[in-house]
């Protein structure tokens, strides 16, 4: 079996059991990409998962204009068009929230994240297919929650009650990836991704691979607005990683 297909075959597994979940207000919807955005997901799997990784990147999870819209993590959608060259068909979530409508490769908003983290990588590789060679980006969960009002809600703002089987399942497929994958660095984009990485894979009795944190490009942080990328490249250079 491929790397790509052992990810997916995980993966099936830990949606089946992010479907029992239940989240109370103020969440009052949720979208799962890996259900309706699959076949974009899988495609970038599969173009570009299908070797061992030297360094991975693992943000927190779906960005409303990011992923949430083309399935792909940190998923702007020029970006996914026009450097990632993946164009696959996008569905609809069940139970969509009117403020928040998928639009798939046709999403006119851009995901700040997103241009900024895959901008980086195009400025110090050229190409996808060398970013590739060594790295791949994930995500630690797959879930995007909104407020009745179609704000975002990121995981680490859900109650203790949520939090703590969301987050068993989503450490226990950062496990999994990470068996897959074999890189040497995981990069936690943002505190929280660091934060989880050090959780989930800090106790294990195999040998872990180093883990690094990044500044988030969330154009909600002051300091990512004052020059994101020459600070992540900076950070990077200093961990060894690039």
């Amino acid at each position: 079996m491929s790397l790509a297909e052992q990810i997916i075959q995980h993966h099936d597994l830990a949606i089946s059991q992010l479907d029992a979940l239940s989240f109370a207000v103020p969440v009052t919807t949720v979208y799962n990409p890996l259900r309706y955005a699959r076949r974009s997901w899988e495609h970038y799997l599969r173009t570009y998962g299908e070797s061992s990784k030297e360094v991975l990147f693992m943000g927190m999870n779906p960005g409303p204009w990011g992923m949430a819209q083309t399935g792909i993590p940190f998923g702007e959608v020029e970006t996914v068009r026009s450097w990632l060259h993946l164009n696959a068909p996008i569905g609809r979530p069940v139970g969509e929230h009117p403020k928040r409508p998928i639009l798939g490769m046709e999403c006119p908003r851009s995901e700040v994240s997103g241009r900024r983290l895959w901008g980086l990588f195009a400025e110090e590789f050229g190409t996808a297919e060398r970013f590739f060679q060594r790295h791949l980006v994930i995500n630690y969960c797959p879930l995007v929650f909104m407020a009745e009002t179609g704000r975002n809600i990121t995981p680490d703002k859900l109650p203790k009650g949520e939090r703590s089987p969301l987050f068993e399942i989503c450490d226990s497929l950062l496990e999994t990836v990470v068996d897959v994958y074999q890189p040497r660095v995981v990069v936690g984009v943002g505190a929280f991704a660091r934060s989880r990485l050090e959780q989930a894979l800090g106790a294990r009795d195999t040998p872990a691979p180093r883990i690094v944190q990044i500044l988030h490009p969330s154009p909600a942080s002051p300091a990512a607005n004052r020059g994101w990328a020459s600070q992540a490249r900076a950070q990077l250079q200093e961990a060894e990683v690039w």
